[in-house]
């Protein structure tokens, strides 16, 4: 997977008022704004002017929650969500060159409907789509189907359990087959299905739409998709990874994984363990992109990222804490961070802001002029597409005749 090492790629993960839970309280916030197309388009707009890869939205089939397995009761932290596909696809014509990945979960997602949502984002960013597929442990998202039973897990300890191990390998297993599923219905138009003769008064040529016949443990899909192939091709897949099934499901599955290390060491562990997975998939010979995701509080002036921290932390009452490294100095400072874990195999980085817009402004304005003094990161777009911006092939579709 040849690349230059000195470049990095930069993603910001927008999420609310910010990955801080107390952030909408701050006066720079705009509470009112969270559930208007308006404010995601700014954020985009934003991070289109730091030349950013892409930005993920997330998204979830319940209420955010304080416990990771279910709802809670608080009413002081931001609830509720527009959904981060139908918001990608609505800010897509307001920007040009950045990638768009709104997160959606599989578990419970006929994997038919999300083939076509995300084609239709491709075609409506002409090109710059993904999807960070997602899987739930919550019962009471299990709860809005009623398809299945989903036991819940409190601690750590239960989720390490062999029964807790048991319900991993399968919701992750179901994910690589949702994936899978997906990527064929990617494939079953071939480019030039369309061909829009208007004197023989064919549209389509029907014998390069094709059957994908899934038959798996978790899905039966005969195909083809309604919508024909993506401008990608294959849009891009990413999914967030911090044990060996989501790792295993990266290698595998996925063309871009999200990773939280704390260290260089785990650093380097973790992409060498999707790297393992990948050989074993048969994937050595891909570009598959490991970033490594970091909350950030950034400010210029040394000491003022601490101090508004400690506000934010004061309005929650509590530390704030998170899955992933949490930074909080100067842009120089998270720039020497950043090159010092890239020696570790990372191939890039995707940043939460802590509070919105004012982290991302000062992704865009601080740290991205800071990378690009040390010639590190890019002064301007070179690629039309996502698939171009990370470096990776346009793929032929899977059934076309050779």
């Amino acid at each position: 997977m040849p690349r230059n090492p000195a470049h990095l790629h930069l993603a910001a993960a927008l999420d609310g008022a910010g990955w801080h839970p107390a952030a909408w309280r701050e006066p720079g916030a705009r509470p009112a704004d969270l559930f208007r197309a308006g404010y995601w388009a700014d954020l985009a707009a934003r991070a289109e002017r730091g030349l950013l890869d892409l930005v993920t939205i997330e998204d979830s089939l319940g209420p955010q929650a304080s416990p990771l397995t279910g709802p809670d009761d608080r009413t002081d932290q931001v609830r509720g969500r527009l959904d981060a596909v139908l918001t990608a696809a609505r800010i897509a014509p307001l920007t040009r060159h950045l990638g768009l990945v709104p997160a959606a979960v599989v578990t419970h997602t006929e994997p038919f409907h999300l083939s076509k949502a995300v084609a239709t984002l491709d075609h409506v960013s002409t090109g710059r789509a993904g999807v960070q597929v997602r899987v739930s442990l919550r019962p009471d998202e299990a709860g809005h189907f009623g398809r299945r039973e989903v036991p819940r897990i409190t601690s750590v300890e239960e989720l390490e359990s062999p029964a807790g191990q048991a319900l991993f390998r399968e919701l992750f297993g179901e994910a690589a087959d949702a994936v899978e599923v997906v990527r064929r219905l990617w494939d079953s138009w071939e480019d030039d299905a369309v061909i829009r003769d208007v004197a023989t008064g064919r549209f389509v040529d029907r014998g390069k739409l094709h059957y994908i016949d899934f038959a798996g443990d978790h899905f039966s899909v005969k195909g083809p998709s309604i919508t024909p192939r993506p401008p990608q091709g294959q849009p891009i897949v990413a999914a967030l990874a911090h044990s060996a099934e989501p790792f295993r499901l990266v290698g595998t599955s996925a063309d871009l994984g999200f990773v939280t290390p704390h260290d260089t060491a785990q650093a380097a562990a973790t992409v060498a363990a999707i790297r393992t997975e990948q050989e074993r998939a048969g994937r050595g010979g891909e570009t598959v992109h490991v970033f490594g995701d970091l909350v950030v509080f950034l400010d210029a002036e040394p000491g003022r990222a601490a101090e508004r921290r400690a506000r934010l932390d004061a309005a929650l009452d509590a530390p704030y804490r998170s899955d992933a490294l949490v930074f909080t100095g100067t842009p120089a400072e998270l720039a020497d961070v950043l090159q010092d874990f890239a020696t570790a195999g990372l191939t890039g980085f995707r940043l939460r802001p802590a509070e919105l817009p004012y982290d991302l402004d000062a992704i865009t304005d601080g740290l991205v002029p800071e990378l690009q003094r040390r010639g590190v990161f890019r002064t301007e777009y070179a690629a039309d597409t996502l698939r171009g911006l990370l470096g990776l092939p346009r793929p032929a579709s899977r059934y076309a005749a050779v």
